[in-house]
């Protein structure tokens, strides 16, 4: 459905990212997926399930503004 892809690049340290993304699951549900990690190694997920639109993206958008004040930056 939509998906938030962030990087972060430390100067001497590996690139970070962080993905944030939403669909929709097979109950009429939406779920919102997290992953991050190092680039180019394996990383960490969620899912986090909600019952409407509306609070997935709100809590998309939590997530998002979280990670870009501590550094990230859009892809």
């Amino acid at each position: 459905m939509a998906t938030c892809l962030l990087y972060r690049q430390a100067p001497a340290r590996a690139p970070r990212y962080y993905r944030i993304e939403l669909a929709m699951n097979l109950f009429a549900e939406v779920s919102v997926l997290r992953e991050w990690g190092v680039a180019g190694r394996n990383g960490q997920s969620t899912v986090n399930i909600y019952g409407n639109l509306r609070d997935a993206s709100v809590a998309a958008d939590k997530h998002r503004n979280r990670m870009i004040k501590r550094g990230y930056d859009r892809a």
